[in-house]
């Protein structure tokens, strides 16, 4: 008798599903993924590229620059290097009084003038008696910079350090090799004794008349890039920052990271072969070393120079110095106060967010238009390959009023956007008109600057400015309307496009007011200036 075939493990159909769903599952895993599925890699970065201590001084936007010593006791802006040691005696000095404004007042870094053009050390250095050792300060034992080093490190900001080339006290300046050793000997105290150093300051000033001296500028920067490789050397040409060519914290729009470091060393090249962005230095007094007699600049000053130096893709480098009881002025702090108060008045609230962001096009989900409402370089919208338009658009549901424009590129991918625009369509049109590469936006903000005024401006111009919609100024002047469907910025004297660190560009409106640079003796530059022809088309100038 034949046993019975009908198992029900094999008949029934619903013991065979999972041997069908597993050969099933096994086919799919064996069949090759359509490529459509990778992602995609980001664009190439377009050269010349930022340096890693560039690139986190460019990320810092702001430094305070810190000028103290004899001069701030010989009521001088230039000592001659023949005050007694005895003058320098801050009754009060603290440091960690200076570390605690700067950071209250969004500074990333500050720089001592550790020796200026006197020759006067604020530290104890073993290459000379006319120092900090031979005041009575500290009964002689005292070391501005290692106070300043501690203070710093303790409050997480960077330390930068100012060493005169020019010296006026010694003995051996004008014989060029004795005086380059000793440089580099006091170089090396400063660079190995008071922990990492983020920021070297080097100048070319010098006294009209005075002694001839060659600097061996290369021999200090490999210098210093050997004992501080953090650290960001500043002279008039770089090789890590460079000069913008005044002292009034203004720079050229826009001011190009790139820079042929042959050529003249204030003019930006789109066709630069080296990145040496610049920073702006400018005084909070009319002088850099502080007076009974002076007093410190408006906030609303300090604003307009915010603009035109980080607006201008520039570190604004502002001096505050301290008194003679060794303390940062208390009318200075209040001013410094309500400059960081009104900064963040205007950029805590990116109006942009309020409205929906759309593209062009994009080069794939993680290079979303959504990102440039994203703080920060490392993410950021990115257009397709070999697109003739790149554009992106913000609808908004309601009236938005604005005067000043943010734009960021993630410079750690080169810099590439040389000129935008606003178009006219319904919504903020963003329109990138001219680009080295595809273009890539990091973050994009729109504002408002309440204390703005357009005093400047004629009625010619505002009546000339295009509008949408039926929005025009406001009749007083104060500030600009524009419908929050549309916001056209054509570069005019209405709206003037800037360009701040990260690349940064601003457009915001014209406001009263000027600012000039603090006044010195007459002097000359070590480097002289060199006109360039650039060869690729672009205005350098």
């Amino acid at each position: 008798m034949m046993k019975n075939s009908h198992n029900p493990k094999t008949q029934n159909p619903k013991f065979a599903t999972p041997t069908f769903i597993l050969i099933l599952l096994l086919l799919l895993s064996s069949t090759p993924l359509s490529s459509s599925s990778h992602r995609k890699p980001p664009p190439l970065p377009i050269l010349p590229l930022p340096t890693s201590r560039q690139l986190s001084w460019q990320l810092g936007n702001m430094a305070m620059f810190l000028h103290f010593g004899p001069n701030t006791f010989t009521d001088s802006e230039w000592g001659s290097g023949h005050a007694h040691p005895s003058v320098f005696f801050p009754t009060r000095f603290n440091a960690s009084q200076w570390i605690q404004v700067a950071k209250d007042s969004g500074f990333s870094r500050v720089i001592l003038t550790a020796k200026h053009h006197d020759g006067f050390c604020l530290w104890p250095s073993n290459y000379t008696d006319y120092s900090v050792r031979s005041s009575p300060w500290r009964g002689g034992t005292g070391d501005v910079v290692a106070e300043l080093a501690e203070a710093a490190r303790e409050a997480g900001i960077g330390l930068g350090l100012y060493l005169s080339p020019w010296d006026r006290h010694e003995e051996c300046y004008g014989k060029t090799l004795e005086y380059n050793e000793y440089y580099m000997g006091q170089m090396t105290e400063l660079l190995t004794r008071y922990g990492v150093i983020k920021h070297v300051f080097l100048d070319g000033a010098k006294g009209a008349g005075e002694k001839d001296m060659e600097y061996f500028f290369d021999c200090w920067f490999s210098l210093i890039h050997q004992l501080q490789p953090e650290a960001v050397i500043f002279s008039d040409a770089g090789p890590d920052t460079r000069w913008i060519g005044d002292e009034a914290g203004v720079a050229g729009s826009t001011c190009w990271s790139l820079l042929n470091r042959s050529a003249i060393f204030t003019k930006r090249d789109p066709c630069g072969h080296d990145w040496v962005p610049a920073e702006c230095d400018v005084s909070i007094r009319p002088g850099w070393f502080w007076h009974a007699s002076e007093s410190p600049k408006s906030a609303r000053t300090l604003l307009d120079l915010y603009y035109s130096s980080v607006g201008r893709n520039c570190l604004l480098l502002l001096n505050v110095p301290p008194n003679t009881s060794g303390l940062i002025s208390d009318e200075d702090i209040q001013v410094l106060q309500e400059f960081n108060e009104l900064r963040n008045a205007i950029f805590s609230n990116n109006l942009a967010e309020n409205g929906i962001p759309s593209a062009s096009s994009t080069r794939g989900p993680q290079f979303s238009c959504h990102n440039v409402l994203e703080e920060g370089i490392y993410s950021y919208w990115a257009p397709e390959e070999d697109q003739s338009d790149w554009v992106l658009y913000f609808d908004f549901q309601e009236f938005v009023s604005f005067n000043v424009l943010q734009v960021q590129e993630p410079i750690h991918m080169g810099q590439r956007a040389p000129k935008i625009s606003q178009g006219r369509n319904p919504g903020l049109r963003f329109v990138v008109d001219r680009s080295r590469a595809d273009p890539l936006i990091s973050y994009l903000g729109i504002h408002m600057d309440p204390s703005s005024i357009l005093s400047n401006i004629s009625d010619t111009s505002l009546s000339s400015q295009p509008y949408v919609n039926g929005s025009q100024p406001y009749p007083n002047g104060s500030q600009a309307h524009f419908n929050a469907s549309h916001a056209h910025l054509n570069g005019s004297q209405f709206l003037r496009q800037i360009s701040p660190n990260h690349s940064q560009k601003f457009a915001h409106f014209p406001v009263g007011g000027s600012s000039t640079a603090p006044t010195h003796p007459k002097t000359e530059r070590v480097q002289p200036l060199k006109p360039v022809t650039s060869p690729c088309g672009y205005n350098s100038s």
